[in-house]
């Protein structure tokens, strides 16, 4: 879904984070500034669902870096993209979680968190052998749950081509940038990556000798709210 297929209610700023080199793609990402608007889970996972997003967050407490997030189809106590765009937002250092709290800074033309391999959603994390063949892919491979393919494009320099599919029966057949799945590839592999993921979406990670691994990339608005 395009950020122009629908209008966008009022209130709403649309970004799009992990954006390429040259400004392009990245996964869209709904940001409600006043999560009062809508006060309870059910009214918050409605406008989830109809804006279409793999995500969307709801602000409860902007100085506090307070924020409540979820898929068309159910709540998650942390999800990457979300965060980085909504640290990169409201110029947040400390965004606060289920999980707990999560580190943000900016450094030039990136925003990055710190964050940790246990607060990610389970994912299944699948090497193929070649480029060639994670691009392809047509849709989700067959099987059920969160799959990250993925395949070496230079081992040497870290970088990655990288593709996702939740496979969760919510509309969202490809998520186009995920940072808890490159954070989770980070963590496994045990070194810093530059991922291409989707179109063109471009994630970079950094893990850190407590366990804990920065993700970062690039953020533009697409709609303000």
């Amino acid at each position: 879904m395009s950020d122009s297929d629908f209008d966008v209610p009022a209130g709403i700023d649309v970004l799009r984070v992990f954006c390429g080199p040259d400004g392009r793609h990245g996964n869209a990402l709904g940001v409600v500034r006043d999560g009062r608007t809508y006060p309870d889970e059910a009214s918050r996972q409605e406008l989830s669902r109809r804006l279409g997003f793999s995500e969307t967050v709801f602000v409860d407490d902007p100085e506090r870096g307070h924020v409540d997030i979820y898929t068309p189809g159910l709540r998650l106590p942390f999800a990457g993209h979300p965060l980085v765009g909504t640290a990169w937002l409201l110029d947040l250092e400390i965004l606060e979680l289920p999980v707990g709290e999560i580190f943000a800074r900016q450094d030039g033309e990136f925003t990055w968190i710190t964050a940790r391999p246990e607060w990610a959603p389970p994912r299944k994390l699948e090497r193929y052998a070649s480029v060639a063949e994670v691009e392809a892919l047509t849709g989700p491979p067959p099987g059920e749950g969160w799959l990250y393919v993925w395949a070496w494009e230079d081992e040497a320099a870290g970088r990655v081509r990288a593709r996702a599919f939740p496979r969760r029966d919510d509309g969202i057949t490809e998520d186009e940038a995920t940072g808890a799945a490159a954070l989770l590839l980070s963590a496994e592999l045990g070194r810093a990556l530059n991922i291409t993921q989707g179109r063109g979406s471009q994630l970079l990670t950094a893990p850190a000798p407590d366990g804990t691994v920065e993700i970062g990339g690039r953020v533009m608005l697409a709609v303000s709210g």
